[in-house]
């Protein structure tokens, strides 16, 4: 068995945490370059323009991305062969921490008394165990704006795939501009109901622009992109050509009388960072 020490751990989450909110992505910065290029509305134009600025600004400056810092949604693969020197949850926990002390607090106590925690915890925290002796941890801070655009629908196991791309067309129509757009769109199609939605989730952790393994679905995330950025929405909501950045589907089997699909949206900075140790 391999020890790994929860400080070890905190250490390595508040680095992705800082990392995540100050660093766009290569390939988000490279898609936002391209989309700029290809844009042809001047207004849009002139935000994309502004997003890569504000990503320049945000590395020289060492400066959040967004002044919304996010929930902070973790993601951890823990090897069979790992033995953890304390408390799992008390690690990651202290590891957001140490991060937040410079960054917004956006987590309230209780969904009715709206008391802030003040330190950004407790974080959503996904388990998975693996083969071998590494653990990888994967970072997500999730900005309220683009979460609050998601959605979710138990559809009947008869339902066509055109009627499913209707009900995700027409949500992200009705709720893309609210998500700070160019949006990066995560589905998970299968499971039951609570699972969809981590599968949603789960898909944004994908690189951005790599296409599914199932080549059913990397065909289908080809056709969802192609009509979004059809709908005109574009950067911001105030038209153009650049709606969405990307379409992550994740499926997973699901119970013969279910058809579960949820839709996870991010906004265009999508800052997620993954480290092993």
């Amino acid at each position: 068995m391999r020890k790994i020490s929860s400080k070890t751990i905190s250490n390595a989450l508040k680095k992705l945490c800082l990392d995540a909110v100050q660093e766009i992505n290569p390939e988000i910065f490279n898609l936002l370059k391209e989309s700029l290029k290809k844009e042809k509305n001047k207004t849009a134009q002139g935000i994309l323009d502004e997003l890569v600025r504000n990503a320049r600004a945000a590395h020289g400056d060492n400066i959040p991305l967004c002044q919304d810092t996010g929930f902070a949604v973790v993601f951890l693969k823990i090897g069979q062969r790992v033995a953890i020197d304390g408390d799992l949850n008390d690690a990651v926990n202290a590891g957001i921490i140490s991060a937040y002390q410079y960054l917004r607090k956006s987590v309230v106590s209780h969904p009715f008394t709206r008391k802030n925690t003040h330190d950004n915890t407790p974080a959503i925290i996904h388990v998975e165990m693996v083969p071998g002796e590494k653990i990888t941890i994967g970072f997500l801070p999730k900005g309220g704006g683009a979460e609050n655009c998601s959605f979710q629908k138990m559809f009947l196991p008869t339902t066509t795939r055109e009627e499913i791309t209707e009900y995700i067309i027409s949500n992200i129509k009705d709720k893309a501009a609210r998500a700070c757009p160019p949006i990066i769109v995560g589905i998970g199609i299968g499971g039951t109901f609570d699972y969809s939605t981590f599968l949603a989730k789960k898909a944004l952790t994908r690189k951005v622009g790599r296409s599914s393994s199932d080549q059913k679905m990397a065909a289908y995330e080809a056709e969802l992109l192609k009509r979004i950025n059809k709908l005109g929405i574009g950067p911001m909501g105030l038209g153009g050509n650049t709606t969405a950045l990307a379409v992550h589907i994740e499926p997973y089997p699901c119970h013969i009388a279910s058809l579960p699909v949820a839709v996870n949206i991010e906004c265009h900075s999508h800052r997620y960072r993954e480290v092993t140790i």
